[in-house]
Formats: structure tokens, C-alpha cells, sequence
């Protein structure tokens, strides 16, 4: 009799969480569905960069082509420049972007609540801002005939234009520079409302103790944002194999004499589907970039484990 009730006791409160997460799960609905279609629809077709793709027979109807079109990507003289830059860009990226956007976070979180909005939606809207748009204001500034840095700027100090789509040498920092402003707004947003979370009482016993600021950084807020940061930084290493396509395509405007320091292996592959039009090509090195991408988050998150167990994602 005891078993009989402990079983009603256990269905009853089974269908009463049921309930009581019924609202949650009728909210994450939309998002799981989106997530099935956008991610989990399109795997079969992973199987295109493996054939010979024949529109009248098919993606699998066409003939197996084996690892045939990854060698578009390793046979070509130019995969160390595009793998060298895709990897160095992405590792610069990450480390600018975080240090910025902690910085900017641990800023921001010692406003006042009126400006504090204010400069959220400042930071926040350039994330927004679509690339195409991006690379119009960057023209604007750096156009050699009548851009802001060579009329204004150089002009004033009476220094010579800069022909600035030709000469190589300062994309890496106009890049690094861009992809920072367009980028840490999303993520100084997260590490900010992980901050406003910390509990209050640490920082007042610090300062009561005569911590100063800087000390209450070093010693309250960043090992309290450990896990946050490990996360994010675990996310853009994941994806060291991508590279932002607006970024590197459309702001230098495609400029053939900018090649070299900002072709990468999205770009090349975009290059290439627009000569050969060849989409097996594309998929292989989609299918690379995803592969080579999960053995990384894999590895760094199993260097996280080793050194600190409880930061580590999984």
C-alpha cells in the first residue's frame, strides 16, 4: 500500500511539474523549431561535399566524388595565406574583444541607471548595423578622394593622401579596429548583466576593508566573471575557422591589391563558387570549417578541465 502511494505521490508531482513548465516550453517552442529547421534539417545535404553534384540526378543521386573537393582548399598556392589569416585574425579578435568588452562592462556597470541606458544602446547599435552599411561608413572616412582621414585629418596636418584600398600594410589594424566597434556591443552586454548579478555585499566589505577600485576588480569581479568568459571565449574558438564575410569582403570593397592580408577561407571559397560555380566545393569546405571547428572547442574545453574543472562547459 505504502509502494502504491509512493508511485500516485510521484505521478501526481511528476504532472504537477509538467504543468508548471508548460508556459516555458510553450515559449521556447518558436526557437526550437527554428533551431530544428536552421541546424538540424540541412545535415543530410553534409553529403554534397563528398559528390560530384549533377542537378538532373540529384544531391544523392549524383556519383561519390570521395575527398576530391577538399582539395580545392589544400592544393591551391594560396591556402597558407588564407588559413594564416583566417586563424591570426580570429585570435587577435578574441582577445581584444574580450579584453574590451570586460572593460567596458565593468564601466558601465559603475553609471548611473539613466546613462548606463544611454550607452548600452550606444555600444549595442553598431552590432546591429548590417556590414553593406559598415563598409559605406568605413569609405566614408578612408574614400581617397574625399574621405574624412585624407580631407580633414591629413589634409590639416599637411600630409599627403593615402590611397587606402592599395596600400596592404594598414588593413590589419582597420579590420581589427572595425570588427572591435561593430563587435564587443553584444558581448559587453552579457558580461555586463553577469556583473549586476554579483552580490553587492562583497564589493561593500572590500571597501570597507580600504580595497580600491581596482583592487575590488582584480579581486572580486574578474574571478566572479571566470566562468562567463570562459564560456564566450570557448564560442569564438569553435568558430577560429570562420570569418566574418561582411568584414572581410565588403569593407575593404573586394580590392584585388588587399588580397593578401584580407582573403580567407570564406572569402576564397565565396571567390571560387563565383568563378567555377561548383557549390560541392563551397559544402567541403563548410563541412572542414564545422569539423576543425568542434575539435576545438573540444580540445580548449578539455584544457579548461584540466586546469579548473567547475569553468569547463561539459
Amino acid at each position: 500500500m505504502a509502494q502504491v502511494s509512493a508511485k500516485t505521490l510521484a505521478g501526481n508531482r511528476t504532472k504537477h511539474n509538467w504543468k508548471r513548465w508548460l508556459p516555458v516550453y510553450i515559449m521556447a517552442l518558436p526557437g526550437v523549431i527554428y533551431l530544428f529547421i536552421n541546424n538540424y534539417m540541412p545535415l543530410p545535404g553534409l553529403v554534397l561535399a563528398f559528390k560530384n553534384y549533377n542537378a538532373r540526378k540529384g544531391i544523392f543521386g549524383s556519383d561519390w566524388a570521395g575527398f576530391s573537393n577538399f582539395k580545392y582548399l589544400f592544393a591551391t598556392p594560396d591556402a597558407f595565406v588564407i588559413t594564416r589569416n583566417t586563424i591570426l585574425y580570429n585570435v587577435v579578435f578574441i582577445i581584444v574583444n574580450t579584453i574590451l568588452s570586460i572593460a567596458v562592462a565593468i564601466i558601465l556597470s559603475e553609471l548611473t541607471t539613466k546613462v548606463k541606458k544611454f550607452y548600452q544602446s550606444a555600444i549595442l547599435l553598431p552590432y546591429l548595423i548590417s556590414a553593406v552599411i559598415v563598409s559605406y561608413l568605413v569609405f566614408g572616412f578612408l574614400s581617397p578622394e574625399n574621405g574624412f582621414v585624407n580631407n580633414t585629418i591629413l589634409g590639416a596636418m599637411g600630409k599627403e593622401g593615402i590611397s587606402w584600398y592599395t596600400e596592404k600594410q594598414y588593413w590589419p589594424f582597420i579590420l581589427v579596429f572595425v570588427n572591435s566597434w561593430k563587435g564587443i556591443g553584444y558581448s559587453c552586454i552579457i558580461y555586463l548583466a553577469t556583473i549586476l548579478g554579483f552580490d553587492r555585499a562583497y564589493y561593500e566589505a572590500a571597501a570597507i576593508d580600504g580595497a580600491t577600485k581596482w583592487q575590488q576588480i582584480t579581486k572580486i569581479t574578474l574571478p566572479m566573471l571566470k566562468p562567463t568568459i570562459i564560456m564566450l571565449t570557448l564560442m569564438s574558438i569553435g568558430r577560429i575557422f570562420y570569418s566574418d564575410f561582411g568584414l572581410f569582403y565588403q569593407v575593404p570593397q573586394n580590392s584585388g591589391a588587399l588580397l593578401s592580408v584580407t582573403n580567407t577561407i570564406d572569402t576564397y571559397v565565396y571567390r571560387g563558387l563565383l568563378e567555377l560555380g561548383d557549390v560541392t566545393m563551397s559544402s567541403a569546405a563548410g563541412l572542414y570549417q564545422s569539423i576543425v571547428g568542434f575539435i576545438l572547442v573540444l580540445g580548449a574545453n578539455l584544457v579548461v578541465r584540466k586546469i579548473d574543472a567547475d569553468s569547463a562547459l561539459f
